[in-house]
């Protein structure tokens, strides 16, 4: 079994469905007592949350980076980025590393493809949604992406600051979320895609019959993949 080493704490909520997910799908895959071998480096989520506000991606790259070598250093054969928006320097901590890092936009665009779906809606933080890293890494897959309306983006970003990050999962946010997806599937998305790693706290397949695509969920069955397949192929 290989190690898989997890940047968290961003949020540490988010983290903590990574780490229940990987040992519980290492569990039945393997049976008996199996867990997973990992490494987890989390990070202080305010800190990373305020390079973001200012902008600052230069600094914010230079901790992923530096988070990214701790992990191979510490042994760990795989890097897994615990959450959407970080990937917006994905290549350039990948460049920094020896060891493979599982790119969450990639394994989910193959779940997106399996489901024969060519087009979907993204929520998610504000960086996520409307910078175009996760987007152009989407078309690349051949998958075309829309995204909500400018005043529901403020909506998502809102919910995500001010409570997902920090466990609160309100019901009348719920409605309001299912209510932009909704929007999406009506304005042409085949599925919706939960770009955020706290929205699947908030929001799963059991509360809308069209397909979400849970990326904390799939970044995690993926993980453990890649540790237990001798010959697991990156996207």
């Amino acid at each position: 079994m290989k190690t898989i080493g997890l940047i968290g704490g961003l949020s540490w909520e988010s983290t903590t469905e990574y780490y229940r997910h990987i040992n519980r799908i290492m569990n039945e895959r393997l049976g008996s007592l199996h867990s997973a071998k990992c490494l987890l480096y989390s990070l202080d989520f305010e800190e990373i949350v305020k390079l973001q506000e200012r902008g600052d991606w230069e600094e914010a790259t230079r901790i992923m980076v530096e988070s990214a070598r701790i992990l191979e250093k510490g042994g760990a054969d795989v890097v897994v980025i615990c959450t959407n928006t970080m990937h917006k320097m994905a290549d350039e901590v990948q460049a920094a590393i020896r060891i493979p890092l599982l790119h969450i936009v990639d394994v989910t665009a193959e779940r997106i493809k399996k489901q024969g779906l060519t087009k979907v809606g993204v929520l998610g933080t504000r960086y996520t949604m409307e910078q175009a890293f996760y987007r152009e890494r989407l078309n690349r897959h051949g998958i075309e992406v829309i995204i909500p309306e400018s005043d529901e983006r403020d909506l998502i970003h809102g919910v995500l600051r001010n409570e997902l990050f920090k466990g609160n999962c309100l019901p009348e946010s719920r409605a309001k979320f299912i209510a932009i997806i909704e929007r999406l599937h009506a304005q042409g998305a085949e599925g919706i895609v939960l770009g955020c790693t706290e929205i699947p706290l908030l929001i799963q397949q059991q509360d809308t019959r069209i397909p979400l695509f849970d990326t904390t969920r799939i970044h995690a069955e993926e993980s453990v993949e890649f540790a237990i397949a001798s010959n697991y192929v990156m996207s």
